[in-house]
């Protein structure tokens, strides 16, 4: 855009070529065409002279714009300079900061290595010695599991931490001699159904349910390697007229056949809400599992009993497990699947236990609400698992912990298996290493703090109706507490 004093300027210009030449013609007499050829001619010289001069004048300040420019310019260089100064200054650094972080936490790493390796060597020791004891062992000494320190009734009202099954260090006891054959009949108390037929089993398992005579035991489940209590298993037993204990494998096909599977499971699945209320006095994190048989769930009446109940303690259903057995979780039909739903839906989890192979779905299974697998050591430890499943049996448990599953190794009986578990990254344990299968110690007697073992078996007789006395309890030594794991490094 033309500047105004442009303008002005070739106006003036104009102004004074039109002066000059009326001044010749006016004035010298100059003729018209004369003047005018002197005005145009004066008029040339001043527009060369303006534009001389105004080009001069641009360049002295487009020579200043350029100083000014190359000044910026170096300034811009300079403070570049200086930035990419600091950025390598900061890059040393953080280089150095990683090194130091690497070096630090492959230091870190090499400790925990070293420590893995010298727990391995210790755990590989203590099983080598116990081998080693258990092959110098006279061969008239009587089983661990007759011993009736295993049978001792579990004190819920005890504080949760005060249940370690880390063995302390014990001093190694001169060997026992052998008890007669009877005191080894009398120590065990579940009595095995010999001599009797189904008839006979039948109406045993009858009277039983009617006069409530059902027992529960429970078996912790442990963190591995810690052997920190977390969760416990409710293990059924029966009594007979004579007080005489029957496992659940003994009665369970009888139950099922008969249909008394139903009660039985109802009455069990009160008492473990009983017992998981109890536990959670002390400790929020504890768990209990309580089995259920398939014809319950199949069954509509029953299983709307059942149901009605778990609907009513629905605020226990975090610490409350259901467990079934692998095949019904593979034969479940129609009925079965709506009914598993419906407690899924309730907020209750599910594990699978009985498990004959590794041929698993964890998918399908955490769909359904199926939270833990327990599958024996045995199994897993079989290198022929490894051709004849899928996938693995080391690779296993970090399969199952990618859809939520817990992976449980059960039947767990000595310090190798344990050892070799570890490698399979196995998280939970159960199995008479770390405790067998114990009574209920009843509310009364978990107050006292303890009893000795005949006490216990007054107990157990009387299904928990008679609490000891108070001499009796304050002369029972704090020893009967010692856990399963501790018997075991007593008796080593």
């Amino acid at each position: 855009m033309i500047r105004i004093s442009t303008i002005f300027i070739a106006i003036c210009m104009v102004l004074v070529a039109a002066s000059l030449g009326l001044v010749l013609y006016s004035v010298a007499g100059i003729s018209g065409t004369e003047s005018a050829i002197v005005a145009l001619t004066a008029l040339t010289f001043l527009i060369l002279y303006n534009a001389v001069s105004m080009r001069l004048r641009d360049r002295s300040d487009v020579g200043g714009q350029i100083a000014d420019l190359s000044r910026g310019t170096a300034d811009l260089a300079r403070q570049v300079a200086e930035f990419g100064r600091r950025l390598a200054a900061i890059e040393s650094r953080i280089a150095s900061s990683n090194s130091t972080n690497s070096d630090r936490i492959q230091s870190v790493i090499g400790e925990i290595n070293e420590l893995g390796g010298l727990v391995r060597q210790l755990a590989t020791t203590v099983a080598a010695h116990e081998d080693l004891l258990a092959g110098h062992a006279p061969a008239a000494a009587p089983a661990p599991v007759t011993r009736p320190e295993p049978e001792t009734p579990i004190d819920l009202a005890a504080p949760f931490e005060e249940k370690p099954f880390a063995p302390p260090p014990l001093p190694e006891p001169p060997p026992r001699p052998a008890p007669p054959p009877v005191q080894v009949q009398a120590a065990s108390p579940v009595q095995a159904a010999n001599g009797r037929n189904q008839t006979q089993l039948l109406a045993t398992l009858r009277n039983a349910v009617d006069e409530n005579r059902i027992d529960i035991f429970l078996q912790p489940m442990v963190t591995l390697p810690q052997r920190k209590v977390r969760f416990y298993e409710a293990v059924t037993r029966l009594r007979d007229e004579r007080d005489q204990l029957i496992a659940a494998e003994e009665f369970i096909s009888i139950a099922e056949a008969s249909g008394l599977i139903g009660r039985i499971d109802n009455m069990v699945m009160l008492r473990c809400v009983q017992v998981l209320r109890r536990l959670m006095v002390r400790n929020k994190d504890v768990g209990v599992f309580c089995n259920v048989a398939a014809s319950t769930l199949g069954n509509s009446t029953t299983f709307a009993q059942c149901l009605d109940f778990l609907e009513a303690n629905r605020a226990l259903a975090p610490s409350l497990v259901l467990e079934f057995k692998q095949s019904t979780f593979r034969n479940l039909g129609p009925a079965e699947t709506e009914n598993l739903a419906a407690l899924a839906q309730r907020g209750f989890r599910f594990s699978i236990d009985h498990v004959t192979d590794l041929r698993i779905e964890p998918r399908e299974l955490a769909d359904r609400g199926v939270r833990f697998i327990k599958v024996p050591a045995a199994l897993l430890l079989d290198p022929k698992q490894a051709s004849a499943s899928d996938i693995h049996p080391s690779d296993l448990s970090d399969l199952l912990g990618r859809f939520g599953i817990d992976l449980i190794a059960e039947r767990i009986e000595g310090e190798r298996a344990v050892v070799d578990l570890l490698d399979y990254d196995v998280r939970f344990g159960q199995g008479f290493l770390f405790a067998p299968p114990r009574p209920l110690r009843p509310e009364g007697a978990s107050a006292t703090g303890g009893a000795s073992p005949n006490q216990a078996q007054d107990i157990q007789g009387s299904n928990g109706s008679a609490t000891p006395s108070s001499g009796a309890t304050s002369a029972a030594p704090p020893s009967q507490r010692i856990t399963g794991n501790a018997a075991l490094a007593r008796r080593i």
